[in-house]
């Protein structure tokens, strides 16, 4: 049974108040220019809500992994710069984390204003969530307001240790995506196809056993496919194989078929003699020696394309092939316009996958697209997050 959710922005009194706001802005940098302003944008509706009710926002978030070291490639200053434009207003940058002066510009500021404070990887206590730390940061609010979904697996001080000492929420993007995958864990509609792609089947194993007793057919593609292939003794040539997974995989061969759920390998593929970008691609049936498996063929994607059009819940994590390369892209490109054609309930689960939808232009067609992916796995696997569950204790 799914938990109960965490209370909204609407069940706190957040008026006049000091809001500490944790988001994810932890965002592609080019030196100081923000490739990708996705996960700034994502937090737009948290934060201008916030500031309809006239609260001091102070957001806080990390970048990078800069282990407890004050990185200046890793500054959230681009991120506060970005931030101001896409506002249309003010933005201060705190070039501190926690301390008497980031104290001192919280208390100066005006209501509604919006503050940034740095990197809070720049202290170890984050990612260990170290109490002190946790109290710090806590020391400069009023309340509490989530809204990094994508971090939210982790179990770090900005994440669950400062919910334990203000009165906290879940924000307008949490909120929607604990709703989305909400839908795909409690009595989704029938059918129910999953895609399932990427490299390791070591990385993805729980959420495999998962959806194999939730799903009626379970689509398993990129690298990951040709340990499967390979568990049945099928050729794979010098394709990927996780050789010490072999045993597992024909472990969710044998699962998937007790409960009734069709597993889908891929027919045929487009393969290449090495990994790389210019390697003529073929098309074959069985993957001949000294050939490798870089995308799944198109038969294949027309078949899958075929099922998953008569699914009315579907979900997708994990790209097909090797699609940052126009000639191994095809599978990726077909599964990404069948979620978009699909009339059911479609979620896209963060990641390399959500990345795909927008190179492929179709982010807006799908139901929802979850802005993290590990995040979307461990709470479809789990149906719960530690830092969902550390909200949800303040109700």
């Amino acid at each position: 049974m799914t938990p109960t959710a965490p209370p909204t922005l609407d069940q706190l009194d957040l008026s006049g108040k000091v809001v500490l706001c944790r988001v994810d802005f932890n965002v592609p940098l080019d030196g100081d220019t923000i490739t990708d302003d996705t996960r700034i944008r994502a937090a737009l509706p948290t934060i201008r809500a916030l500031r309809e009710r006239a609260s001091k926002v102070v957001l806080c978030s990390h970048l990078g992994r800069p282990k407890g070291e004050v990185r200046p490639d890793l500054s959230l200053l681009p991120a506060a710069a970005r931030l101001s434009e896409l506002l249309g207003c003010d933005v201060v940058f705190a070039h501190d984390t926690i301390g008497e002066d980031v104290k001192r510009l919280v208390d100066e500021a005006e209501p509604g204003a919006v503050l940034v404070l740095e990197n809070l990887r720049f202290f170890a206590g984050e990612d260990g969530n170290d109490a002190a730390f946790a109290r710090e940061l806590a020391a400069l609010a009023d309340a509490y307001v989530d809204d990094a979904f994508g971090t939210m697996h982790r179990a770090s001080a900005s994440i669950v240790g400062v919910p334990e000492l203000l009165p906290s929420a879940m924000g307008l993007l949490v909120q929607a995506e604990v709703e989305a995958l909400g839908q795909l864990l409690t009595h989704p509609k029938r059918p129910f196809g999953a895609v399932l792609g990427g490299a390791k089947v070591s990385d993805k194993i729980e959420i495999l056993e998962r959806l194999a007793g939730k799903v009626d057919h379970l689509f398993v593609g990129g690298a990951m496919a040709y340990t499967f292939l390979a568990a049945q003794d099928l050729p794979v040539g010098s394709s990927r194989v996780e050789r010490d997974q072999l045993d597992t995989a024909r472990r969710v061969l044998e699962e998937t078929e007790a409960r009734g759920c069709r597993l889908h390998l891929p027919t045929d593929h487009v393969v290449a003699d090495r990994f790389a970008e210019d390697a003529a691609p073929q098309v074959v049936r069985e993957i001949p020696e000294g050939m490798m498996g870089l995308d799944i063929g198109p038969e294949t994607a027309a078949g899958w394309a075929d099922v998953l059009g008569g699914c009315r819940t579907l979900f997708w994590n994990g790209p097909l092939g090797v699609f940052e390369w126009a000639s191994f892209s095809g599978g990726t490109r077909a599964i990404a316009e069948a979620f978009a054609a699909s009339t059911g309930f479609s979620v896209i689960g963060g990641g390399d996958s959500a990345a795909a939808a927008a190179t492929f232009g179709v982010a807006d067609r799908v139901g929802f697209v979850s802005t993290g992916g590990g995040a979307s796995l461990a709470y479809l696997r789990a149906g719960d997050l530690p830092g969902i569950a550390a909200l949800r204790k303040k109700r």
